[in-house]
């Protein structure tokens, strides 16, 4: 190879190891965030199947924080890894060379109320975030992070009280491993489900649903009907209610909650 395939080679690596992005993507509105608060992952993930959107679920991502009121609601942004292959990038580099990857710049476009959504192959041996970059994401004023693969430094990422979900977590950093962040806001696979930017994420100890902004205020809507007939269901059953009438609640039970709804 002369000097001149080798310059060429080199621009070729650097223009690989340059972060992807997509150009622009549109955030959810505040109202359909809104919308949203009080909707639970199980009930978003249900009503969007009977819609025939029925691979919403990010299968792997539990909760860091295993308090019974972990939640959180937002627009995602999205960070996706790849592997590494050594004449591109090489986990040699070290962390130094992590600031010049798509994982810095997904960072530094966070805005206040994002939910951060990371595609790492659920790689049990890469750290996608630690201590620092939740820190500086929560400074931003994210919302929440879910992760598609592992994190490290867990007792500091618990002590920020940034809601995290995650599949595990490593004493590795990012880059330190088979994987490496190439590329952020763009569509990725998280979890078997396809999530892109501005898409609404809602999670809690259930796991993390991928709620497509079209469908997001109609889903709001029937999912908190549905929530309330549940909740009578339940109130009926706790007052001694055979199950047959009251779940699911159709037939005279369904009259008899139309009933107690119009007196309230």
């Amino acid at each position: 190879m002369n000097v001149t395939d080798q310059q060429t080679a080199g621009e070729t690596y650097e223009s690989m190891l340059a972060p992807v992005q997509t150009s622009t993507f549109v955030r959810p509105t505040p109202r359909m965030v809104n919308a949203l608060d009080g909707v639970s992952a199980a009930t978003a993930c249900a009503k969007l199947h009977q819609m025939g959107i029925t691979r919403t679920f990010i299968d792997g991502p539990v909760p860091l924080h295993r308090e019974p009121d972990v939640r959180v609601v937002g627009g995602a942004v999205t960070l996706q890894f790849l592997p590494q292959r050594e004449d591109v990038f090489s986990g040699a580099e070290q962390e130094d060379a992590e600031r010049k990857t798509a994982l810095w710049r997904v960072l530094e476009s966070v805005r206040p109320g994002d939910v951060l959504v990371v595609s790492a192959y659920a790689s049990h041996f890469t750290g996608c975030l630690g201590d620092m970059l939740v820190r500086y994401f929560k400074l931003r004023g994210g919302a929440g992070i879910v992760v598609d693969g592992r994190i490290r430094d867990a007792p500091r990422v618990r002590a920020l009280g940034v809601p995290v979900w995650c599949t595990g977590v490593t004493p590795h950093y990012a880059s330190q491993t088979e994987l490496f962040p190439a590329a952020f806001n763009v569509p990725v696979g998280a979890g078997g489900a396809l999530v892109t930017p501005g898409d609404l994420i809602v999670a809690d100890e259930d796991g993390a649903v991928v709620v497509p902004q079209t469908r997001a205020v109609a889903i709001a809507e029937d999912a908190l009907l549905h929530q309330d007939r549940e909740e009578y269901a339940r109130r009926r059953l706790d007052e001694g209610g055979r199950l047959s009438d009251y779940y699911p609640l159709t037939g005279a039970g369904l009259d008899e909650y139309l009933a107690h709804r119009d007196t309230q």
